[in-house]
């Protein structure tokens, strides 16, 4: 039995974690779990409040949808809420939604409940809006409440018409325009839908990444999200998007008094409608339907992941009105998990960059959902213990949603095979593979001496976020190891003397050989601390090498006292340094090939003193916090700023800190400032303190 106490808890811990996941899916594009599990979360969530109704806290997860836009794109206030909506995973389910909507409506038992069914695509919901027939603004659906302005590239998807066609509206469905009758369209109208990409348009779209060495999506919708949402609408332009429209907002008139029939008026206006799209006169009907669009899904075009209802009459949808973040009048019924039956051939072990050893599980190769798989992540060693595992297994495999393929259940458990012996030493390069104490996870503790782990801290170190080194990606550091010219990164910087080389080589021209060489000759002089960052010692980060120089200000001087026997104690006393990070910098400097590639970086760049310039502000001296979703900068950005101008920017709320800054989703943080009588301002305020500083 669940205790008061417990469930608090338990609330407040799921709010952080669907919050996160929201942000991760619908803001960032990233998601690290499955449809599935992110729904087994809000279940739970869902569960506890209504057996602790008076624990329901503001910062609920059944009061959000999606996740507050973040980026270089400007908002868009959505003059109709985009909400979300409620889910149903048994036909039971779907049953109690229809007998729901008949005792609020208080219908006899003899009217039927008329709904309309359609697939659920798994793509990026966006709103657009037309006046007078003319497309003038589209949105993506952000929180429901405030999206991102999209228009310049939703200009740009082929499926979406600039001007809607009143000569294609279909007879009859002329009903409630107030602005000149039938075959007119409304002088404003918002329709709604889902911008995707077609499974074969995802894998011609990776394949071209690949060829160009460039970063590979994870699936139809990030690819779709991200292509939306570029900068550059001639990005979005030569992405292969689409769209079906499955809804409206705003409107100043109405084409029919049905979802159906206003459906198929925005359809003959010329936008894509899915032809599934039904309607259904009884409960027994819409779960055939259901049935039908589940066994068609692995062939149908695009991903989908469930199947939505809507009450079909307008008048009972407005009586029916709105809870929370859903309608009363709609619902979801996705589809289970996806699973197939196949045997475990084998399990490699592949060693990361940080040298963590994964098993991989190669399977005989089974579809699942359309999709064939013949690899599945086994996590690490426990995760095998627990499955217990061994190769020859007849296996479960669920593919659930966006996330790799993983074994769910073991068949053969009660069949006699030697266990899998998880190897205790680093099958790349022999070094030991050891668990540091409370871990799960092997490491090698051979370093920069792995050749797994080599290429793979080549790759980091001219990423993006280390020294974004343009023109060195992937698939060219792994060429230029396997030709032997990069072992170490010191190598990166004497390429220049392999430019005849590099110009033999297949796809090389003068102008990308030169434009390569200059990029690197325009990393000699680094940012210390991205320079310390990219070596990828384990445990520091971006935000902790920024720590450590903003300390010891150079890497030489950072090296002697990582170093030296009072070492430890001059790197804990470092404001955001714990043991962790102590540790890991004894154990790489400890390591006498670490130091000869230190020292051999360090031979051919020279980063300048990082010290980081304050200017005088009315924030100096003082400690701030930053809370909740900002929507005009990153939270590094405005930790960047609070530094600039002379602050600390701390990541949790207590007596000593001075200032809170607080954007839309604030919640525990805001409350133990209000505890504590701490100052709480927000994001337009803080830009104001920024302004003021010059």
């Amino acid at each position: 039995m669940t205790t008061e106490a417990e469930a608090a808890n338990r609330l407040m811990r799921l709010a952080k974690e669907i919050a996160k996941h929201n942000r991760l899916y619908h803001t960032l594009d990233t998601p690290e779990i499955s449809d599935g599990d992110y729904d087994a979360l809000v279940r739970e969530n869902n569960a506890l409040e209504a057996a602790f109704p008076h624990l329901v806290r503001d910062n609920s997860p059944n009061k959000a949808v999606g996740a507050a836009p973040a980026g270089h794109l400007s908002k868009v206030t959505h003059a109709k809420p985009m909400l979300s909506l409620d889910n149903a995973f048994a036909d039971e389910d779907v049953a109690d939604f229809v007998a729901r909507v008949r005792r609020f409506l208080n219908l006899p038992e003899d009217e039927p409940v008329v709904l309309t069914a359609e697939p659920k695509i798994d793509g990026l919901s966006c709103s657009l809006r037309y006046e007078n027939g003319v497309l003038v603004q589209a949105a993506t659906r952000g929180d429901g409440q405030v999206g991102e302005d999209v228009t310049a590239n939703v200009r740009t998807v082929g499926d979406i018409p600039v001007t809607l066609s009143p000569s294609r509206l279909r007879e009859g469905l002329g009903v409630g325009m107030s602005a000149g009758g039938r075959g007119e369209i409304p002088a404003v109208f918002e329709i709604r839908g889902e911008i995707y990409m077609a499974k074969a348009d995802f894998e011609a779209l990776n394949a071209a990444q690949e060829a160009k060495g460039e970063k590979l999506f994870a699936n139809p919708r990030n690819a779709a999200a991200g292509s939306l949402r570029q900068k550059d609408a001639s990005i979005t332009a030569a992405r292969p998007l689409r769209f079906l429209a499955h809804g409206w907002g705003e409107v100043s008139a109405l084409p029919g008094e049905t979802q159906f029939d206003v459906i198929k008026a925005i359809e003959s206006w010329g936008l894509p409608v899915d032809p599934r799209f039904i309607r259904t006169a009884s409960v027994e009907e819409t779960l055939a339907h259901y049935r039908m669009i589940e066994a068609l899904r692995a062939d149908l075009p695009f991903d989908i992941d469930g199947v939505v209802y809507k009450v079909d009459r307008l008048d009972w949808q407005a009586r029916l009105g709105f809870v929370a973040k859903a309608p009363r009048w709609a619902i979801a019924h996705k589809f289970p998990a996806e699973r197939a039956e196949t045997t475990l051939e084998a399990i490699d072990i592949q060693v990361g960059r940080t040298g963590k050893l994964t098993p991989v599980g190669r399977l005989k190769p089974v579809t699942v959902g359309g999709v064939v798989v013949s690899n599945v992540t086994l996590h690490n060693r426990d995760e095998i213990a627990r499955l217990g595992v061994s190769v020859g297994d007849r296996v479960v495999v669920q593919r659930a949603g966006d996330v790799i393929p993983q074994i769910v259940e073991n068949l053969s458990r009660d069949e006699a095979r030697a266990p899998f012996a998880f190897p205790d030493h680093c099958p790349e390069c022999g070094s030991e593979a050891q668990a540091e104490e409370g871990e799960v996870d092997v490491r090698c503790t051979g370093g920069l001496v792995c050749p797994a782990q080599r290429v793979e801290r080549l790759k980091h170190f001219v990423s993006r976020a280390a020294l974004d080194i343009e023109g060195l990606g992937e698939k060219t550091i792994q060429e230029f190891f396997d030709l032997g010219w990069l072992h170490s990164p010191a190598d990166i910087f004497r390429l220049k003397a392999r430019r005849a080389e590099i110009l033999a080589r297949d796809g090389w021209q003068e102008k990308s050989v030169d434009n390569l060489l200059a990029a690197i000759e325009g990393k000699r002089t680094p940012d210390a601390a991205r320079l310390l960052f990219a070596l990828g010692i384990r445990h520091v980060g971006a935000v902790t090498a920024r720590d450590l120089l903003k300390g010891f200000v150079t890497m030489p001087r950072l090296c002697d006292v990582a170093t030296s026997e009072t070492g430890a104690d001059e790197l804990i006393a470092i404001d955001g340094i714990g043991p962790a990070v102590v540790e890991a910098l004894a154990d790489f400097f400890h390591e006498p090939h670490n130091v000869a590639v230190w020292d051999d970086l360090l031979s051919e760049v020279s980063p300048p003193d990082y010290i980081v310039e304050t200017r005088a502000s009315s924030v100096s001296g003082k400690t701030i916090v930053f809370t909740g979703s900002l929507e005009t900068m990153s939270r590094d950005e405005a930790k960047a700023q609070a530094e600039a101008l002379g602050a600390k920017a701390a990541g949790s709320v207590s007596a000593k800190t001075d200032l809170v800054v607080a954007g839309p989703g604030a919640s525990s943080k805001l409350k133990k400032a209000a505890e504590l009588g701490i100052a709480v301002i927000d994001e337009a305020a803080w830009a104001e303190i920024v302004k003021a500083a010059g």
